[in-house]
């Protein structure tokens, strides 16, 4: 286990700058997530940490030490990639020992890392399997009792669960975040799913066009959102953006945005008229989407158990 620290990070790439500056101090067996679409910057940020990245600018510190200039192999990392990287030719067990091989451990001690961390992933049954025999979330626990069998200070985590599909991302994600919870390993998590960033952090670093948005706890970056960027991408539905004179509001406001939960129909202070497109019936919850009368779209949560909506109505 290790902190890990990134000071001023920034990276270029010719004249093409990436990252602008990222800072945070990481606490050692603390759950970071780098959240952001695609093309914002999250993966080059864990790579710059991972060593696969030069540094532009900037010092990367893992354990106190500055690894800037370390080796990848010699920084005490391990990495789950998205497409697993798994040696299809070989035996889960002898996918799981390789990097143990390689660093001329010996036998015995191979031997019982793999049986302990097939054990703790449940793939006691598969280790003489090929990786083409398996199911794409055994062969994600495969790429994780990987990293686990070098007992790595620090794990990264590259888009781990975005080949699988929805059911199976859930469950993944409850198994990740349990494991490192056991282990008690710090780790940092690329996602550009903002509720894998919500369930497994502790904290989130919400990266916009190569910019650290906003860092915090996952309910405070919700509930307290700094700019309208992480406003609108943290949260689902999205939050809701008015024109600040189309609902009533005077003063230096430009716009305003509103949870979709925090709205209602047909409210006694409605302040605005839409009409509805449709509604989403999800079981415990309804989504309510209507086209506003400037045009925007709107969208409001409500329990199941309410009325269904007229097509015109007021929200407020």
């Amino acid at each position: 286990m290790a902190t890990v620290s990134l000071d001023n990070l920034k990276k270029s790439f010719g004249r093409i700058d990436v990252i602008h500056g990222v800072s945070i101090d990481i606490e050692d067996g603390e759950f970071i997530v780098i959240v952001g679409p695609s093309g914002c910057g999250k993966s080059t940020l864990l790579r710059m940490v991972a060593g696969l990245e030069t540094v532009t600018e900037g010092e990367v510190r893992i354990g106190g030490e500055r690894v800037n200039e370390i080796e990848p192999m010699d920084r005490d990392i391990a990495m789950v990639f998205q497409n697993y990287a798994l040696y299809p030719h070989m035996s889960v067990f002898d996918n799981m020992a390789y990097g143990l091989k390689i660093a001329r451990r010996p036998k015995p001690e191979i031997a019982e890392r793999v049986a302990s961390a097939a054990k703790l992933l449940q793939l006691e049954p598969y280790l003489k399997r090929k990786p083409r025999e398996l199911s794409g979330g055994q062969r994600q626990r495969v790429a994780m009792g990987r990293a686990i069998v070098r007992k790595p200070a620090v794990f990264l985590f590259d888009e781990p669960l975005s080949n699988l599909d929805a059911k199976l991302r859930v469950q993944m994600r409850l198994e990740i975040k349990q494991l490192q919870r056991e282990l008690g390993v710090t780790a940092l998590y690329v996602t550009h799913d903002q509720v894998e960033a919500m369930t497994l952090a502790d904290r989130m670093i919400v990266m916009n066009d190569g910019v650290a948005d906003q860092i915090g706890a996952p309910l405070d970056v919700y509930s307290d959102p700094e700019t309208a960027f992480v406003a609108g991408f943290i949260g689902s539905p999205p939050t809701n953006f008015f024109p600040a004179g189309a609902v009533g509001l005077s003063g230096g406001a430009k716009t305003l945005g509103i949870r979709p939960e925090h709205l209602e129909l047909a409210g006694e202070n409605a302040r605005a008229r839409g009409t509805v497109l449709y509604a989403e019936a999800l079981g415990a919850e309804t989504l309510v989407h209507l086209r506003m009368s400037d045009g925007e779209m709107a969208t409001v949560r409500q329990d199941s158990s309410a009325p269904m909506p007229v097509e015109k109505t007021e929200i407020g």
